[in-house]
């Protein structure tokens, strides 16, 4: 992706997200050269938090892509002991008809909440025994407290307001429909690094091509800027 298309995107995310009520932390703001200077103090390099723009190396983000905005994230360390900063929440945007494809967590459960657009489509599947992709398997979700039962490929709409609860092994595609949609996530630590398995091959990033300076750093960023 083009960084004068990824400065586009976070400028569209920042409207919208405005327009729903909701106000992105102090670090959101930071020029790169700010980042640089204040982030070796904080938590917000390690935990990956902030800015996160994907077409999933595909170079196709209107049609494959997110946005996403880390807003916190715990310690896995915390997590595997049971207590602690075991939790994460992120932002994010599914444009209409603009693919998240299809994968799982080995980790991580999360509850996905639209917060307002259109309708979120979520196409789901179950796993086989060793967690791996059964497009012959359905399963049990939960939606805002619900159980509710889905057949292998089984689409679920979720309106504003609504949600739904993944567990590890949850195989999950998802997209606006209608519309665009603000996605609330609130899960267990998140590791985008290591903890995203996809049906397909695919990456998790995008490849950046530097057209022009960044309005504000990618968390793919981090490491080469810091150093």
């Amino acid at each position: 992706m083009k960084r004068s298309r990824i400065n586009q995107i976070m400028a569209e995310a920042e409207d919208m997200i405005a327009r729903f009520g909701f106000v992105l932390p102090p670090f959101a703001w930071w020029t790169p050269d700010e980042f640089r200077a204040k982030a070796p103090a904080t938590r917000v390099a390690e935990a990956r938090m902030g800015w996160d723009i994907t077409d999933y190396g595909q170079g196709r983000f209107d049609d494959l892509g997110l946005f996403l905005f880390t807003l916190r994230n715990g310690r896995l360390a915390d997590l595997q002991r049971g207590g602690g900063m075991a939790y994460a929440e992120k932002l994010l945007i599914s444009r209409r008809d603009q693919l998240s494809p299809m994968h799982t967590h080995v980790i991580k459960a999360e509850d996905i909440i639209n917060r307002g657009g259109a309708t979120l489509v979520i196409e789901l599947c179950g796993s086989d025994d060793a967690g791996g992709y059964d497009g012959g398997r359905g399963g049990t979700v939960w939606c805002d407290g619900v159980a509710r039962p889905y057949g292998p490929g089984e689409k679920l709409r979720l309106a504003p307001g609504e949600s739904v609860t993944l567990m590890p092994g949850d195989w999950h595609a998802f997209w606006g429909e209608g519309g665009d949609v603000l996605i609330g996530e609130v899960s267990t630590v998140n590791d985008d690094l290591t903890d995203n398995i996809f049906r397909e091959p695919i990456g998790r990033f995008a490849e950046v091509e530097e057209d022009e300076a960044p309005r504000h750093l990618l968390v793919s960023d981090y490491d080469r800027w810091l150093g």
